[in-house]
């Protein structure tokens, strides 16, 4: 079922409103809702704490307090190596997920666990190779900042030491820096996709090698240029578009619910202000229902989106890799006449 990148996204729509609406169990749609949201990774740490931004108000790194003793330096690494091994096992499992995921919409299953087990080797060499992309994909922004290192370092400094530097210094060591920035975030989104949409089939359904993956990938996309840059831009602005419409209509129940959690929350205020212990006891209760809920409806509202995402890149690489094809639109079966 051949599909230009266009073409696909209806599919799509339609496969993601059968696969997680019919029939429609809360506990299923909520446990598919919640595995898509973390397998596409939707949500970003993007936030700043409050020290941040009062560290970049007064120009000040570390508050006037705070004495650096060279004890710390043990529990440091310790803690960043714990960090980073915390890292890893979480992105394994994620991985893991992936595959499982995968199975789940490729035959249109509800069960997680048989992709869970049936692709664990799979999975660990696909998240070998998604280690070794990640470092090459480090070592090489390492190596083109190299030349910015005396500016950044030297910038640094001067924040450290209280003093204001100049804007034109700024905007020198900046400017240079915007389009080799963008230049890598295209890179990473390209490589991230060209891994999970493209690459991830052929090791789920071929136990194929990173060579062979690769190698059957960029052989179709070699024949396909036009496709397949159409379906990059897609792929990149329909989620956009979507978490664009989501936050649209969840705009205004959003802003009630806030009004609703904070007149609630004045009441408890005012009625238990002698209460002490148990004001902010039942206060606190109730910002975790408030936050439960919240998260609740993110997840349910998030999942339909991410799964549309994934159903999408499935079916436009199915009608270009005949063994995900003939999975996810099997042929007719071919009637044959009974003998004379």
């Amino acid at each position: 079922m051949y599909l230009s990148a266009a073409e696909a996204v209806l599919p799509a729509i339609r496969r993601t409103r059968t696969f997680l609406f019919r029939p429609f169990r809360f506990g299923t749609y909520f446990k598919l809702c919640l595995v898509a949201l973390l397998t596409e990774g939707l949500g970003s740490n993007s936030n700043f704490s409050h020290h941040g931004r009062h560290a970049r108000e007064t120009g000040a790194v570390f508050p006037d307090s705070f004495h650096f003793h060279p004890q710390w330096i043990p529990v440091i690494i310790a803690g960043g190596l714990v960090m980073a091994m915390l890292g890893l096992v979480f992105f394994y499992l994620i991985t893991r997920l992936r595959f499982a995921y995968f199975h789940c919409l490729v035959h249109n299953t509800r069960e997680i666990s048989p992709g869970w087990h049936r692709y664990r080797s799979q999975a660990g060499r696909f998240f070998l190779l998604n280690l070794v992309v990640g470092l090459c994909f480090l070592v090489a922004i390492a190596v083109i900042l190299l030349p910015f290192a005396g500016g950044i370092w030297r910038f640094a400094h001067e924040v450290r030491a209280g003093m204001h530097p100049d804007a034109g210094a700024i905007l020198a060591l900046v400017l240079p820096m915007i389009p080799i920035f963008l230049l890598f975030v295209v890179a990473v989104l390209v490589g991230d996709m060209i891994l999970r949409d493209f690459m991830l089939p052929h090791y789920a359904l071929e136990d194929a090698a990173p060579g062979q993956a690769w190698a059957a990938v960029w052989g179709r996309i070699r024949m396909q240029k036009g496709s397949f840059f159409a379906y990059a831009l897609l792929r990149i602005v329909l989620p956009i578009i979507g978490v664009i419409v989501l936050f649209a209509l969840l705009l205004i129940p959003g802003i009630v619910f806030v009004a609703v959690v904070a007149m609630v929350e004045v009441g408890i205020h005012t009625v238990l202000a002698d209460a002490g212990v148990a004001r902010i006891f039942v206060m606190a209760v109730v910002g975790l229902i408030s936050f439960a809920i919240a998260l609740l409806v993110g997840i349910c509202c998030g999942g339909p989106l991410s799964t549309a995402i994934r159903e999408y890149a499935l079916i436009f690489y199915g009608g270009r890799y005949q063994p995900l094809g003939d999975i996810l639109f099997p042929p007719s079966a071919v009637a044959v006449a009974p003998p004379a």
